[in-house]
């Protein structure tokens, strides 16, 4: 799943068990944002909920 990059999702989180190994996207059809604060008013206080740390 990992090898095939959805062109709509674009990721530089490398360390996600999602992110595309050969390009900065992200393998999920489907992503969930949340906000990291209850009031966001910029991309800092928001964030990808889909998010799971690689393995090595």
């Amino acid at each position: 799943m990992k090898d095939q990059k959805n062109n709509s999702i674009g990721c530089t989180v490398d360390s996600c068990k999602y992110h595309c190994n050969d390009a900065n996207y992200c393998s999920l059809k489907t992503i969930e944002v949340g906000a990291c604060n209850c009031d966001p008013k910029s991309v800092d206080s928001t964030c990808c909920q889909s998010f799971e740390a690689k393995t090595y």
